[in-house]
């Protein structure tokens, strides 16, 4: 193997998302040196705490999390236009991992946001790193859009799931990427689904998410790729599922790695 410096690129996707922090552990128990990270919405969060240095104090944080405390976290309100603020969310994440400039972070990192007027992707390369977070995870009709400089940001994923072509680049690294919204063709529905106003949008979102994933991967070609299916978590409270999902994303990661080290 010529190179084990790795260029990580994670996509959207919900509470599936804590399958990075497996993912990277194991990335980084076989040698690989992440030296870029790019991210969009739950990407984007995951990425720019491993960039920022502080994945363990966030894994902590997550796997403490319980049905009871996220409950509190979740800041509904009465607005038509989204159901939760997101604001107690951040301030968590911000008691555990101190905001910080993007420039100041130890590896490249890349956050995507969605313009929502001009429908366009925001590429964060620089400024507040959990304004960028903020802005990149916010799911239109369920987080409350973010509003700064002018613009109107909403979740990264609607313009960008998948940022393989925002990454950094060295000249010589692997491009790696988890995607966690795989579909699989044909599938029947689960018996007993209930068809309700969360799993419908949520799954709308997912099949939107996994055709603009697709896309990318097709443009970019990462040369190790994982997948999750979008059908394995998604709910809210799965976000209570911190260790499970992150165990869940280092197998996957591990699969992957062992074809890949098999060429």
């Amino acid at each position: 193997m010529k190179t084990k410096d790795v260029a990580l690129v994670l996509s959207s996707g919900g509470p599936r998302g804590f399958a990075y922090i497996g993912a990277i552990e194991e990335l980084e128990s076989r040698g690989y040196n992440i030296t870029s990270v790019a991210g969009s919405s739950i990407g984007s969060l995951v990425g720019g705490i491993y960039a920022a240095g502080k994945l363990q104090e966030f894994k902590e944080w997550l796997f403490s999390l319980n049905n009871f405390k996220l409950m509190r976290l979740l800041d509904f309100t009465v607005r038509s236009s989204y159901l939760l603020k997101g604001m107690k969310v951040m301030e968590a994440i911000d008691s555990v991992v101190p905001d910080v400039e993007i420039e100041t972070l130890r590896i490249p990192y890349v956050a995507i946001a969605t313009d929502l007027y001009s429908g366009e992707p925001q590429v964060f390369r620089k400024g507040k790193l959990f304004e960028a977070i903020r802005a990149s995870i916010s799911i239109p009709s369920l987080f409350m859009p973010v509003k700064y400089g002018g613009q109107t940001f909403v979740d990264g994923g609607i313009t960008s799931t998948f940022p393989l072509g925002y990454v950094a680049r060295n000249g010589h690294d692997l491009l790696v990427g988890f995607d966690v919204n795989d579909v699989t063709p044909n599938q029947a529905p689960k018996e007993g689904a209930d068809d309700n106003y969360f799993t419908i949008l949520t799954r709308s979102f997912g099949i939107a998410n996994h055709t603009i994933a697709k896309l990318e991967t097709l443009i970019y070609k990462p040369d190790i790729l994982v997948k999750m299916s979008m059908d394995t978590y998604g709910a809210i409270p799965d976000y209570a599922k911190g260790s499970e999902i992150s165990e869940k994303g280092r197998v996957l990661m591990a699969q992957a790695l062992d074809e890949f080290e098999k060429k």
